[in-house]
């Protein structure tokens, strides 16, 4: 095998209440890794498209290729070099899991090349260091659910142990992204360090909620349980028009809403995709009263991941 192309999906982070423990993969948008082997040693990146030349192509400085090199240090190969071509799908800083879809889908491509050596689950350690790149922190919540699929939960980060739970078939998500931009690492800069008993308290009885409202196909419940007093209150004021945006999704039947990630995309949960679609339509709506263009995605839950497209 001389070529592979990998795809990883895009992804819903923290889900509301479950900052860096949750998150769920959605089918499209993602990114495109194509990896072809050479026969001079190192990793090059050829070329890099629709990041309008903001991502660094030194390969120790891009998410894409730093856990590629990660693995062949690991694996102890040295015998050839690859040439690394990266297709964004996805807005930088977009709160969609943009530098996670490009770090899993490097991961899954240089595995099929090297004849799948490892494990997905092995592989989320290195796709995690492309989060340590990208954002300073290697969080699994965006490349947990873009290489396994489905709902994730992060239950322990040292050692990291992750799984994931059934969520009901008539389950979509809604994500709108406005045409603005909220860095990772600011987003998380602007967080309290400490949390008051009582929020903590609440916190966690909506995250027990929301993971037996899934596995249970509760969706009143999955309703209820999308409530983050943490998180959301602080880094909604980066997020014009959050508020009105939220309340639109739910008058138009969402089940709740919140911030994707770290912003500036906001996703909501609904039941069947008439009412997913009605939530999205009103919510870009209301983002365009303000002034502000965006877009929408409305899919299921991605239950399979990052997928290998060819390979030659």
């Amino acid at each position: 095998m001389n070529s592979v192309k990998a795809f990883a999906p895009a992804t819903v982070a923290n889900v509301a209440c479950g900052f860096d423990i949750f998150g769920f993969a959605i089918e499209e948008p993602g990114d495109v890794v194509e990896l072809r082997r050479r026969d001079e040693p190192g990793i090059v990146i050829t070329d890099i498209f629709g990041d309008e030349g903001r991502l660094p192509r030194n390969a120790e400085k891009n998410a894409v290729t730093v856990v590629m090199l990660r693995m062949l240090e690991h694996l102890g190969i040295k015998d050839f070099g690859y040439e690394v071509v990266l297709h964004k799908n996805m807005p930088l800083g977009s709160g969609m899991g943009s530098s996670a879809a490009s770090a899993v889908a490097g991961v899954m491509a240089m595995n099929e090349l090297l004849g799948n050596p490892l494990t997905r689950q092995e592989l989320l350690p290195f796709a995690m260091e492309g989060e340590r790149m990208a954002s300073g922190s290697a969080h699994a919540d965006n490349v947990g659910p873009s290489l396994l699929g489905g709902f994730v939960v992060i239950r322990s980060y040292n050692p990291l142990d992750i799984f994931t739970i059934p969520v009901p078939d008539d389950l979509y998500c809604t994500l709108v992204h406005p045409d603005i931009e909220i860095n990772t690492k600011d987003a998380r800069f602007i967080l309290r360090n400490e949390v008051s008993l009582k929020n903590t308290i609440a916190q966690m009885g909506n995250v027990a909620g929301l993971v037996a409202g899934l596995m249970k196909a509760d969706y009143e419940l999955i309703g209820r349980s999308m409530v983050d007093v943490i998180i959301e209150p602080v880094r909604s004021i980066l997020i014009p028009e959050f508020n009105a945006v939220k309340q639109a999704a739910i008058s138009n039947g969402a089940l709740g809403c919140s911030i994707s990630g770290s912003g500036p995309s906001m996703f909501a949960l609904s039941r069947g995709m008439e009412s997913a679609v009605k939530a999205g339509n009103a919510m870009q709506q209301q983002f365009s009263e303000a002034g502000i263009e965006s877009s929408v995605h409305v899919s299921a839950i991605n239950k399979g991941g990052a997928v290998v497209l060819e390979k030659e």
